[in-house]
């Protein structure tokens, strides 16, 4: 064997690696992988927000709100505004479950006769849902057994009426296929960007652009106008696919989710734009784009979990994201049938326009530098 050829290639190859910047993508993304996903993702559900109404007042009813407020699966809030201001809160996804305390609930009890509460809970998430309400029937049975020993011989009987939200199915594909037009939105857009101003560098064309009168804005709305307009029709095709092939009830505004999607392609498009500025090859842009979208992407798209089942840090991480803020859109247009109206949606709006117009503006600026 020629040990001293393969050394020489196995150097060669080491050594180009290095150069080309490939050896960031070796270490760093193995590294936010299980970083993120570590911190970030947990199946049980913990510190489920939950709103309780007691219309009785009661010891009992006081028994049994004491259980959800010392438990480490509910983050439980006495509300006294009403049930549909508390229906308000869940339709805002500010809160996730709702139960309601009828007024009679000890003096059934009492005479030994069943009784019932009233459970709401937030299904969008069917996973989430069917998790939260297995809890609640735990903590109700928990505090009937407890009950029990007190009341001696009457033996109190606990149902609940529950009701669950906005994906009444409970069907994956209805929490699932939101999430995916946001990923898929983000990465494809995203990766076809990060080739149009490499490609030149790599073939020397870029010199083109030194001797044309185009400014560097001209110059950027030139190259993302086209991939602009292409993934513009994905919009619709994604949408038909959605709501036909895979039945996704849409509730809401056809127009918002048409505009809020434009906008989510601009950020889409600057990313891969700012990636293929600063990047020489199409290898390492490709591999970068890959690793700063479809991360963060399955992460905070709710494809996996809501932004409301994470925990620690990560929950805060993922609002850096405009995915985050895109999908929250896409939930409320498709499963919750929210509008223009929402203060919510306006502001996830602003913060999107804000992303767009700093990366936009970020691009030109790194361009400019670029061609000095």
């Amino acid at each position: 064997m020629k040990l001293g050829v393969i050394k020489a290639y196995v150097l060669k190859e080491l050594t180009e690696i290095v150069r080309s910047r490939l050896i960031i993508m070796v270490y760093l993304m193995p590294t936010m992988v299980l970083v993120l996903f570590g911190y970030g993702i947990r199946m049980e559900v913990t510190s489920a927000r939950t709103l309780i109404i007691d219309n009785d007042q009661s010891h009992y009813s006081q028994l049994l709100v004491s259980k959800f407020q010392h438990s480490k699966y509910f983050e439980a809030t006495i509300e006294k505004r009403g049930e549909a201001k508390a229906l308000d809160e869940i339709h805002k996804a500010k809160s996730d479950i709702l139960i309601i305390i009828p007024e009679s609930f000890e003096k059934r009890l009492l005479h030994g006769q069943s009784t019932q509460i009233g459970v709401f809970v937030d299904a969008a998430f069917p996973m989430r849902g069917s998790t939260m309400e297995s809890y609640v029937k735990g903590v109700v049975l928990d505090a009937a057994s407890q009950m029990l020993e007190r009341l001696g011989g009457n033996a109190p009987s606990i149902s609940i009426n529950q009701r669950t939200l906005f994906n009444q199915a409970m069907r994956d594909e209805d929490a699932i296929v939101p999430g995916l037009i946001g990923l898929v939105l983000l990465i494809a857009p995203a990766i076809l960007a990060a080739l149009l101003i490499v490609k030149e560098k790599e073939r020397g064309t870029i010199f083109n652009f030194y001797a044309s009168p185009l400014s560097k804005g001209e110059f950027i709305a030139a190259k993302l106008i086209p991939v602009f307009f292409l993934h513009s029709i994905n919009i619709f095709v994604l949408f038909v696919w959605a709501t036909y092939l895979f039945e996704v009830p849409f509730r809401g505004s056809f127009m918002l989710y048409w505009l809020t999607s434009e906008l989510y392609l601009v950020i889409s498009l600057s990313i891969g734009m700012l990636i293929s500025i600063i990047t020489r090859t199409q290898i390492v842009a490709v591999v970068l784009t890959v690793i700063v979208t479809i991360i963060p992407g399955f992460l905070y798209s709710g494809i996996l979990m809501p932004i409301s089942s994470m925990v620690g840090v990560s929950r805060y991480e993922a609002h850096i994201f405009p995915v985050m803020y895109y999908n929250h859109i896409l939930y409320d247009v498709f499963l919750v049938g929210e509008g223009l109206a929402s203060e919510k949606t306006i502001l996830y709006i602003c913060i999107l326009a804000g992303y767009a117009f700093c990366m936009l503006s970020l691009g030109a600026l790194l361009l400019k530098k670029e061609l000095r």
